[in-house]
């Protein structure tokens, strides 16, 4: 790789951490880059998967005040996605590409159309818990699955793995957008993480890829931090929605 493709490749990582930060769809970003430069897919997503950690960890850290009280949903939903993402790079190694990204615009649709309809939906849902009796506190029963499956997902291939989890927690977990968006980062740094691990102990792995990438994301982390944090609810919707419609376009063009 020459020094200005690695240059690109650190910038395209300061890009991708930021959007990872604020909504997710950042491998929309460095995954192109990657393939414009000549690294065989499977390799680039693998070594893309692992370099965007750290950035998602920054990201987490930078939402923590946001955590506050969250503890035993985060602990919770970790599992799932946890799970989720050892399934995802399982699958990634085994299935043939075409196999699982078909539904890959369908499922990213699914999770903007899930934020467009969040409050609507969450007043719906609050409306029937109590009407049964439920505790409207509580999360909905289905948070943990679909958790699971958008783990398995974001460990297969992780783009717009934010959308599909900020649709799933903004319907059903009785929470700010914010504070939704907090747990997102926590979940979705989980899943790069451990798909990562996997991809480390049986794939082709290209380590100067992983560094240039991790470098930017960090910047990134810090700075989608600081500005998703400051963004008002219509806003971080309204920014979730363009990004997943942008991947949905990048995806089928």
């Amino acid at each position: 790789m020459e020094i200005w493709q690695a240059v690109v490749v650190a910038i395209a990582g300061v890009a991708a951490g930021t959007i990872n930060t604020i909504v997710g769809s950042g491998t929309l970003i460095t995954f192109p880059t990657l393939l414009a430069f000549g690294v065989p897919p499977v390799t680039a997503n693998v070594s893309n998967s692992i370099g965007l950690v750290p950035g998602s960890v920054t990201g987490a850290i930078g939402y923590r005040r946001e955590l506050a009280g969250q503890r035993p949903r985060v602990l919770r939903l970790l599992s799932a996605s946890l799970i989720g993402g050892i399934a995802g790079a399982v699958l990634l190694l085994t299935l043939p590409p075409g196999a699982f990204e078909a539904i890959v615009p369908v499922l990213i649709l699914l999770g903007v159309l899930l934020v467009v309809v969040q409050p609507t939906v969450s007043r719906w849902v609050a409306r029937r818990r109590e009407a049964k009796g439920v505790d409207s506190e509580a999360d909905a029963r289905w948070v943990w699955p679909a958790t699971l499956g958008t783990g398995v997902y974001g460990g297969y291939f992780g783009a717009a793995q934010g959308v599909l989890l900020m649709g799933v927690l903004g319907i059903g977990v009785q929470e700010s957008l914010q504070r939704s968006n907090a747990v997102k980062n926590v979940l979705a740094a989980a899943v790069n993480a451990v798909s990562g691990v996997v991809f480390i102990v049986v794939a082709d792995v290209d380590w100067l890829i992983v560094v240039l990438v991790a470098a930017g994301a960090v910047v990134g982390g810090l700075i989608g931090a600081r500005v998703g944090r400051r963004l008002p609810s219509w806003a971080l919707r309204a920014f979730i929605v363009v990004v997943g419609l942008a991947a949905v376009t990048s995806l089928l063009v």
